[in-house]
């Protein structure tokens, strides 16, 4: 079995950010399993870094195995990179290596992927994620309302937590503004990314309280259990993270804190890692939430018995729909699962996507 990666940078459609961060471009790695004239692909979104740790570290240790065996690749793969370091890069290495294989496992049996690894659910429940910091009111507006009256999508995101939380009264004119353009029956989210303090966090949802806010995700930095546990006894939504989760120890930790756990599939160590951090959370009474890349998501999402729904990301929606032949459509709520191609379904358009290689 062969390994092999490149990377790929798209410029955002418009400025995005959220409480911490802010990004005008998007870069995706993907990396091709070959094996007996089959290629599956993966991908995860993160640095061109990622490449070299695909081709130098992980591609020679699973150079001789059956790739039907995934769970020998996956080991193979996370023992070499105990002194590389599991979380940051080489997770995201792992990560589309993983779902590079199992999508590889999937064509050489002429299965879809998702019949693959058994289904829960035909259709993946998703919600519309965007609404971004360095959004205008009249994109926000835009945003939104298409997603629920166009598109009948019944759940939608917007980020909070402006700089870091210090630009609270702009951060609940958006959410009052988010209720009105979605409406009084479509469910309202935030996410924070860890913008706020403790007791600012719980003064904001009191103070969005007549918005039915129904999901608040990372109100208080992600690394600060403790303080996701107090937020959430002390607020109405329900409270969530997880999606920088990089091993299975992580979710463990995590899962007494949080009323919804969201697992990456590119950065928890791949489709193998995401089904046993879903069985962790299950163990924990909780049900999990598939954090962006909604592509790559669709098919163990759908094999995951304890899901809520995918984040249907503006910036990777945008991305896959681009650089892929197969991207579905989420109107009216879900995402259909591919049953009728082989593997995930997706077929990278290689001439679109070498304008933005850069690794």
């Amino acid at each position: 079995m062969r390994l092999s990666a490149a990377a790929y940078r798209v410029p955002t459609d418009a400025p995005e950010g959220d409480g911490t961060f802010a990004w005008d471009s998007t870069t995706m790695v993907l990396v091709r399993a070959e094996a007996d004239g089959q290629v599956g692909t993966g991908w995860t979104y993160g640095p061109a870094a990622v490449v070299p740790v695909v081709t130098d570290l992980l591609a020679p240790v699973v150079a001789e195995l059956d790739p039907d065996d995934v769970p020998a690749a996956w080991s193979a793969m996370r023992r070499r990179l105990r002194n590389a370091g599991r979380p940051g890069i080489a997770g995201l290495a792992l990560s589309a290596a993983d779902c590079a294989i199992w999508d590889l496992k999937a064509r050489r049996h002429g299965l879809p992927l998702a019949r693959l690894l058994g289904t829960a659910r035909r259709q993946v429940p998703v919600y519309g994620s965007g609404g971004f910091t360095t959004y205008d009111a009249e994109r926000q507006h835009r945003q939104l309302f298409g997603w629920v009256h166009d598109q009948g999508i019944p759940r939608v995101k917007i980020k909070i937590g402006e700089s870091g939380g210090t630009n609270a009264p702009r951060d609940l004119a958006r959410m009052v503004a988010a209720r009105r353009a979605i409406g009084d029956d479509a469910e309202l989210y935030v996410d924070a990314n860890g913008g706020y303090q403790r007791k600012q966090a719980v003064r904001m949802a009191r103070a969005a309280a007549d918005l039915d806010v129904r999901w608040y995700e990372e109100p208080v930095s992600s690394d600060d259990l403790v303080g996701l546990g107090l937020v959430r006894d002390q607020v109405l939504p329900d409270v969530a993270a997880g999606e920088y989760g990089f091993d299975l120890v992580y979710f463990h930790r995590m899962a007494p804190y949080v009323d919804c756990l969201q697992i990456d599939v590119t950065r928890c160590g791949g489709i193998t890692e995401f089904l046993r951090a879903a069985a962790v959370a299950a163990a924990s009474g909780l049900e999990v939430s598939a954090h962006c890349a909604p592509h790559q998501h669709l098919a163990v999402a759908a094999a995951t018995p304890n899901l809520r729904h995918i984040e249907w990301f503006h910036d990777h929606v945008r991305i896959e729909a681009m650089l892929f032949d197969g991207a579905v459509s989420a109107a009216g709520g879900g995402a259909p699962v591919p049953l009728d191609r082989p593997g995930h379904g997706m077929e990278l358009r290689a001439a679109e996507a070498e304008r933005y290689r850069v690794g």
